[in-house]
């Protein structure tokens, strides 16, 4: 008489401190043999508590706080909370052109350093352990164009509600061309070694699937949306420092797979070299880098202030703060991971009454057990990398 085959399932735990879980993600996995039966993400582990902790500093100090949420896009979080506050504050208007196209340059630098690390850890975690070192490699030359612009590599705090900490440093045009030069062809590598390898084509396509339909209903924007053919992109849809000027194309897929999320990736870099080009020829050296006003609301048009007068309302705005009209205000930007953007709520004081995240990291939290069950385990590991969550946006 033939022994009966067991039939019964097991419960692992994937995370929260494995390495390959993009931060402190945990997966409670129900495995039948290798093939996952049913997942469940639980996040929480790295709880920051930095939206309300932001509610107790003056405005201008959130913006080092907002870098810390998603650190991978740090600038694409002061961006949107600077402009979501200059929104409330209906100084939008009084942005100079100049900073606009330096925080357009900026975000787009941002943008390529995130992807940079994604795509080293992401295929690291699939076994091409070179292409790491090769994209990190590029990253340090744009971590120091974050250390000319401020002193720091990763949190510059840099862009300020009402424009910039400080002008450009001398060069500063000179790196970033030298950046916009090279890169091009460090992108051909980094597809010579992957795109056409039949590991990384084996390891990747087919694997994660997810339709147009799901991805509309987890609400997922950024490059798991655009991988199954959903156009959305915050400056097309809703343009905002002067996006609609500049000439570059929205890269998309059509199969929702782990391969499609990393061409439209790899094309989006190419996207980025192609608008920070644009943006560094419309930047003069020299010129504006703020609305030239210490106190970010404007004088009275009957005064005049005496030297002494504007070193004494200099160290008021930096001791007390300056005031926000009451209201509330959401301005979305377009940062690696998709649509990124500050609900902000004013009472009217020196400090944000009420702030909140749309992080896209969230959603894709919940879209990875619909990607992973009925897949393989050794799949998993591929799937959470093709989300790119930082789980510091999704903890906050």
């Amino acid at each position: 008489m033939s022994p009966e085959l067991r039939s019964e399932t097991m419960t692992v735990n994937m995370g929260p401190q494995h390495p390959s879980t993009h931060g402190v993600l945990r997966l409670i996995l129900e495995l039948s043999g290798e093939t996952v039966v049913k997942a469940d993400a639980t996040i929480g582990y790295l709880h920051t508590g930095i939206e309300k902790t932001a509610e107790q500093k003056k405005w201008q100090q959130c913006i080092p706080l907002v870098e810390r949420m998603d650190y991978l896009g740090a600038q694409s979080n002061s961006l949107s909370f600077a402009l979501a506050a200059e929104r409330l504050m209906g100084i939008e208007h009084r942005i100079p052109d100049r900073v606009k196209d330096i925080r357009v340059l900026i975000a787009e630098l941002q943008r390529i350093a995130s992807h940079l690390v994604w795509l080293g850890t992401h295929a690291l975690e699939i076994g091409a352990v070179s292409v790491m070192m090769y994209c990190f490699r590029e990253r340090e030359l744009l971590m120091n164009v974050n250390e000319m612009l401020a002193g720091f590599r990763m949190f510059p705090s840099y862009i300020r509600i009402g424009g910039l900490r400080e002008d450009l440093p001398p060069g500063f045009h000179d790196a970033v061309g030298a950046f916009l030069e090279r890169f091009p062809s460090k992108l051909t590598e980094y597809e010579d070694l992957l795109t056409k390898n039949q590991i990384w084509v084996k390891r990747t396509r087919g694997v994660g699937v997810i339709s147009r339909e799901d991805t509309i209903a987890y609400s997922l924007v950024g490059p798991l949306a655009r991988a199954v053919g959903v156009a959305y992109d915050v400056r097309r849809t809703f343009p905002y420092l002067g996006y609609e000027t500049y000439d570059f194309d929205v890269p998309l897929r059509t199969s929702g797979d782990v391969y499609d999320r990393y061409l439209v990736r790899i094309e989006e870099m190419r996207q980025s070299v192609r608008i920070g080009k644009q943006a560094l020829a419309r930047i003069t050296p020299r010129g504006a880098f703020d609305i030239q006003d210490y106190r970010i609301v404007p004088p009275p048009k009957d005064k005049v202030y005496t030297e002494m007068e504007a070193l004494i309302q200099h160290f008021l705005i930096y001791s007390q703060g300056f005031t926000v009209p009451p209201g509330e205000a959401y301005v979305p930007v377009e940062g690696p991971r998709g649509e990124h953007g500050f609900y902000i709520v004013s009472d009217g004081s020196n400090r944000p009454y009420r702030i909140k995240l749309r992080s896209p990291g969230f959603y894709a939290c919940q879209a990875v057990p619909k990607m992973i069950e009925h897949g393989m385990i050794a799949d998993v590991i591929a799937v959470i990398g093709s989300t790119d969550v930082v789980m510091g946006d999704v903890d906050r």
